[in-house]
């Protein structure tokens, strides 16, 4: 994927022209561009940049959801997880969880909950859930809080990197002849006769304007979506209400085992996660209704004591502030009718919602990462009638995503910071090769040698250091201290392929270095 020659490919006409590079509209260009429609996505900052890559970092069917009775986005969260599995699996894998119970009914509430969790996911179960003893349970989660533990129950989810899913998913969309930019702002839509027909929009890395004609235009920006919403009518309701979800990261002994807790109650009603992700522990998360979208949202205060208080419950070693590596937040799209917002975010709609308006803009909204997919198929469906395109049928359902290697394959990479290449592992490796210098680590603390921003900058489109240090990799997330530290060998590297000068390299590592504070507790 290179920036250069994309761009070269933008002065014509396509048939599908999508705004917005998370996981809902990479899934529809993957989508479009797969079934041969002519497709162009165009995002304003980075792939990932907002919600994408601030998840849980789950694919799953939604415990608390059939817990709420919505067995129907049950059902459909349980089949996308398993096309991930099926479709990528070096980005996606089984992750244990348990359930300790502390009073006695919660053996057999959770037990019976779960068995119907297995028989609804079907065929496509990853592994039966399993009542374990006291003994059992503090051997597969060592320090998980034993005092008036009783056991605790076994399931089983999907976990995976969201940010490398979203670059395997712009290859993927490349693969198949799709056009994507980033750092490429829309800042109007078009229109003849009433009926939107392209859109204007400036690359932000050039100041150039240009306009861009398409059949049909996805509005798939997510937080965001009402502001495109409003470039076609002005007087929209809203529709999009921002919830705010808090992650810590902590050091690994905190959970050292491979298996993952769910603790089923927190203050606020919903369940909170303790999981083990790229050699770390994920703590999370919150649900804060926000007033306003934010880009770049940092965790409040509140947010970050409820997360230490209700993790504190369940493990035996405490966690501090002191212990934390970083602290990120992500806001999720969620649906309402318009008009007031519901104040209570817990309760508002994640199914997603495809809304066609009068003149012809396709807005996708809501849903999840693990129903991705299925949002992109819903949506490319109903282009095809609004473009007037020549029908053609999904075939996402079994088409593997760039980089697919099977993880029993015997060339599977044992390095975890290898396996989010997939099959493009050996080229790394070999890229390695042309610069001594290239297998050297960034850090003693982060897995990612020197040839990982090579590769980003040659076949992944990063063109900042955040984008290399927050998505390429995921050193902000992996502690962010460590990644300030390294910010000026990444912007040196950068600076050497792109041909760019010192004084960029200056106002990368002062804008990272300010951004990424924001990660690190005091």
């Amino acid at each position: 994927m290179n920036r250069d020659r994309m761009l070269e490919q933008i002065d014509r006409e396509f048939d599908v022209l999508i705004i917005g590079g998370g996981a809902t509209g990479l899934g529809c260009a993957v989508d479009a561009s797969s079934r041969g429609y002519r497709t162009l996505l165009l995002e304003a900052h980075d792939f990932a940049k907002a919600t994408s890559s601030r998840s849980t970092k789950l694919a799953h069917g939604g415990v608390r959801y059939l817990q709420q009775g919505n067995v129907s986005l049950v059902l459909e969260a349980l089949r996308e997880r398993g096309l991930m599995c099926q479709n990528a699996p070096h980005l996606v894998h089984d992750l244990p969880f348990i359930v300790p119970q502390y009073k006695w009914w919660e053996g057999p509430f959770y037990g019976i909950g779960l068995k119907m969790y297995d028989a609804l996911a079907g065929k496509r179960n990853i592994a039966p859930s399993k009542h374990l003893s006291k003994d059992e349970t503090v051997k597969e989660i060592p320090n998980v809080e034993t005092e008036h533990l009783l056991g605790g129950t076994r399931y089983h989810d999907g976990q995976f990197d969201d940010a490398r899913m979203a670059v395997a998913l712009a290859r993927t969309a490349a693969d198949h002849g799709g056009v994507l930019l980033n750092n490429f702002r829309v800042t109007g839509l078009t229109s003849d006769s009433g009926h939107v027909n392209g859109v204007e929009a400036t690359d932000v890395e050039t100041g150039e304007s240009h306009v861009i004609k398409a059949k049909v235009v996805i509005n798939a920006t997510g937080i965001f979506s009402d502001e495109v919403r409003k470039m076609d009518d002005q007087d929209v309701e809203p529709m999009v209400s921002p919830s705010q979800g808090v992650h810590l990261v902590l050091d690994k002994s905190f959970q050292p085992s491979d298996t993952a807790i769910m603790v089923p109650h927190t203050d606020d009603g919903r369940v909170l996660f303790v999981i083990p992700w790229h050699d770390r522990v994920l703590v999370g998360t919150t649900d804060t209704p926000m007033d306003n979208a934010d880009l770049e949202p940092r965790a409040l205060p509140d947010e970050i004591d409820f997360i230490l208080r209700n993790a504190n419950r369940y493990l035996s070693r405490d966690p501090e502030r002191s212990d934390v590596l970083a602290v990120f937040a992500g806001q999720r799209p969620l649906v309402h009718e318009g008009g007031s917002v519901n104040s209570n975010s817990k309760k508002i709609s994640r199914e997603h919602v495809v809304l066609v308006s009068k003149s012809g803009l396709v807005t996708i909204v809501g849903g999840k990462w693990t129903t991705y997919r299925k949002m992109a198929e819903d949506t490319i469906n109903d282009v095809a009638g609004v473009g007037g395109l020549e029908e053609a049928k999904c075939v996402t359902e079994n088409l593997q995503l760039h980089g697919y290697l099977d993880r029993d394959a015997p060339d599977f990479p044992e390095e975890g910071w290898l396996q989010m290449y997939g099959a493009d592992y050996k080229a790394v490796l070999e890229m390695a090769g042309e610069n001594p210098d290239w297998s050297r680590k960034l850090h003693e603390d982060l897995p990612y040698q020197e040839v990982c921003v090579i590769w980003a900058v040659r076949n992944e489109m990063a063109r900042s250091v955040e984008d290399v240090l927050a998505r390429r990799t995921r050193s902000i997330l992996m502690n962010a201290r460590a990644s300030i530290e390294i910010a000026p060998r990444v912007a040196e590297l950068m600076a050497e392929e792109l041909g760019l000068p010192e004084q960029w390299q200056k106002d990368q590592v002062a804008q990272y270095t300010e951004q990424a504070s924001g990660y690190v507790l005091d």
